[in-house]
């Protein structure tokens, strides 16, 4: 089990105990358990048909692991990381990620062309398929930094920091936007954002299909009051045959996906996957054509326990880390109450035992 904890053997700076960060002159060296290079990243991915929405504090490097032992070839996408974090933070905190995430995009929140185009460069450094702008968080926070769903009012800005990102890198370039900001309602406003991105060499477009609320709505409340407005993500595809149109935004039942991709190319999920993170195992058969069978919930778990043994013996996060995200595994089977009962009992989580899981299984009314 690898940790993509550098940058791939391709970046010229690379060396097997050290990594130069670019612009800093000075080598820092690295632990050499850390070093791990993604022997297994190809330029052969697969389509994205079926992805998992960028989620603050929720789609951390653990809990894409733990969605990729129930999904190969879903596409796994991390949290917003802001440029200035990556430029002027812990860059291993913020881009290490483990090589079985892939395939695995970098979203990043910024408006600075340069500033995008050095964090890009970083991210495929790392080992990242693809780098992802956010234009569609509507956040107060996201807004004083001048980026996220407010940048769709500036498209022209848009299509120069992605233009300065396919510049730096060789990956795809993708950008997450809404359909429209406040009071906005025509189909031209999107339309026209589209157009013009696409002009800087945009192929693909994740459509959160509502309008974006910057003032007067929690981040909550825009993902639930604006009406859903799937039509004008297909109209788009209409528009723009040529374009890769990705459709998110309340989408919970397979038949819904199935519906979806009778109009557009992919399906994003949001919290329907995390909550019920089971829903990703019949996607690898029904949308990628991979007959290979399908874990079940037990082997799941079991598939998870390396690699909360190893992050735990490497000094990494508590364990409750990494359980809170699979709360959502047994979702709608008998016993499920007391599966996350037992892997949120701070007594136990405290003891740092990942045999937890293994106590929470036994919980269940299949066992």
């Amino acid at each position: 089990m690898g940790i993509v904890s550098s940058p791939r053997a391709k970046c010229p700076h690379f060396t097997a105990n050290c990594r130069t960060l670019a612009g800093a002159g000075t080598m820092q060296p690295v632990a050499s358990h850390q070093i791990s290079i993604s022997v297994n990243h190809s330029t052969t991915l697969p389509p994205r048909r079926l992805s998992v929405a960028p989620m603050m504090d929720w789609t951390d490097r653990h809990c894409r692991m733990f969605h990729r032992q129930i999904s190969r070839h879903t596409w796994l996408y991390t949290e917003m990381v802001t440029t200035g974090a990556i430029i002027h933070g812990d860059k291993a905190r913020h881009l290490d990620f483990n090589e079985e995430e892939h395939p695995v995009a970098l979203q990043l929140g910024g408006s600075e062309p340069d500033d995008l185009a050095l964090s890009a460069k970083f991210g495929e450094q790392w080992g990242y398929d693809e780098i992802n702008l956010n234009c569609g968080c509507p956040s107060e926070r996201v807004q004083r930094g001048a980026f996220g769903a407010c940048l769709m009012a500036e498209p022209t800005l848009v299509a120069g920091c992605v233009k300065a990102m396919r510049d730096a890198v060789t990956i795809d370039v993708t950008v997450k936007h809404r359909i429209g900001i406040d009071e906005i309602d025509s189909y031209d406003f999107v339309r026209d954002f589209v157009g013009i991105v696409a002009q800087a060499g945009c192929k693909t477009f994740i459509v959160h299909a509502r309008n974006a609320v910057l003032k007067g709505l929690s981040p909550k409340e825009n993902r639930e009051i604006p009406p859903l407005r799937y039509e004008r993500a297909y109209q788009l595809k209409k528009d723009f045959p040529e374009l890769e149109i990705i459709i998110n935004g309340g989408i919970k039942e397979i038949s819904e996906i199935d519906k979806h991709l009778l109009h557009v190319d992919g399906v994003m999920l949001g919290r329907q996957a995390y909550h019920h993170p089971y829903v990703l195992a019949t996607f690898d058969e029904r949308y990628y054509g991979d007959t290979a069978s399908t874990r079940s919930r037990d082997e799941i778990l079991h598939a998870m326990l390396p690699y909360i043994q190893t992050q735990l013996a490497m000094g990494g996060p508590r364990l409750n880390s990494i359980t809170r995200h699979m709360l959502g595994l047994m979702a709608g089977l008998p016993g499920a109450r007391a599966f996350r009962q037992r892997l949120s009992d701070s007594k136990q989580l405290a003891s740092g035992d990942p045999a937890l899981l293994l106590r929470a299984i036994d919980a269940m009314a299949f066992k």
